[in-house]
């Protein structure tokens, strides 16, 4: 079996200011070569003011639901460096009562289950594992690799196989939130990953069902009623007072990856081994990314690197030496073995 590969392209226009190509949906250049994301963006001062608001808006809203649930807070952890610092804010900083949860897709490295153990172990914090049928996530991940599933505007930001996971990732972790009571539901997100405006967020039930729909009827259609435990039940989407606030802390916080891992580093964290530039937490990635890379001309990483570059806390030469960076093809072939592709 041949072993995939990126396809090579002509070099593409990028934006000189961020990482931006020129084949990024609704991307547009001035004549200096800066592209629309990086002229609609408001000065360094006002991000700052900004993200001030929003961690007053958290730590206010900490004081009236603290204590008053089993868990104040419930962590989607993969057990990667920004939700592992994420973690140690919940925990150190605001001394949250938290509980950690994780989804086993199949692909996490041996280095993550040590981490997440390890980290959970000193910083004294309760942990669940999801580990859902296997076979049923091949499915999953053999049709995202063949064909797309989403409408081209869902996948911006993430891979096909990817928005897949997080749906699952993100629907089971709500599921759970709701029935433990629990009031804060947190995301490790980079900055880069959300805008700041939806770091402190109350769900929104009416959104929620539709993204329910637009989520779980294309897992459906592969596998069937097997996808609907790790979905919202109707009564659930009813009960609007439950619905927990959505928490974003690193949008909020100051963002600075050698300042991450240093304090993970003393938390018994360490890097695993094979992955791309942009995952420390998966083995399925590398493979999802060179599928959308062949598929639309760009790495599903863009947006999120271009936004770290635009705000200042990634230099564009580093993030173009990411996006840019192969994959370890053993990681890839042992991906595709694992999916019998």
């Amino acid at each position: 079996m041949r072993t995939l590969q990126k396809k090579e392209r002509s070099a593409q226009k990028i934006c000189a200011n961020c990482v931006l190509p020129e084949s990024f949906p609704g991307v547009q250049f001035n004549d200096e070569g800066i592209c629309n994301f990086c002229l609609s963006l408001k000065n360094r001062n006002d991000l700052e003011r900004r993200k001030k608001k929003y961690r007053e808006k958290f730590e206010k809203l900490l004081q009236g639901y603290r204590g008053k649930s089993a868990h104040d807070v419930l962590l989607s952890y993969s057990g990667g460096k920004d939700s592992t610092y994420t973690l140690s804010l919940l925990k150190e900083d605001y001394g949250l009562n938290t509980l950690a949860f994780s989804l086993d897709n199949g692909f996490v490295p041996e280095q993550t289950y040590r981490n997440i153990r390890a980290v959970c172990e000193k910083l004294g914090v309760d942990h669940l594992w999801l580990k859902p049928d296997f076979q049923m996530l091949r499915k999953i991940f053999r049709e995202g690799a063949e064909r797309n599933i989403y409408p081209r505007t869902v996948l911006m930001r993430a891979s096909t196989i990817c928005t897949s996971c997080m749906a699952i990732v993100r629907f089971s972790a709500l599921r759970l939130a709701l029935e433990k009571r629990i009031p804060f539901l947190v995301f490790g997100w980079s900055p880069g990953q959300l805008p700041l405006s939806a770091s402190v967020l109350k769900t929104n039930p009416e959104i929620i069902k539709a993204m329910q729909v637009a989520g779980l009827g294309p897992l459906r259609a592969i596998v069937g009623n097997a996808m609907v435990p790790y979905f919202l039940e109707e009564e659930q989407l009813q009960d609007a007072g439950r619905f927990p606030y959505n928490i974003s802390p690193l949008a909020f916080f100051d963002y600075d990856e050698n300042t991450i891992k240093d304090r993970i580093t003393k938390l018994g964290w360490k890097n695993p081994v094979g992955l791309d530039a942009n995952s420390t937490n998966c083995l399925l990635n590398s493979f999802a990314n060179i599928i959308h890379e062949n598929s639309y001309g760009y790495n599903p990483y863009a947006f999120e690197l271009a936004a770290l570059v635009r705000e200042g806390y990634l230099r564009q030469s580093e993030a173009l030496e990411r996006l840019r960076r192969p994959a370890d093809q053993e990681t890839v072939r042992l991906v595709e073995k694992k999916l019998g592709l």
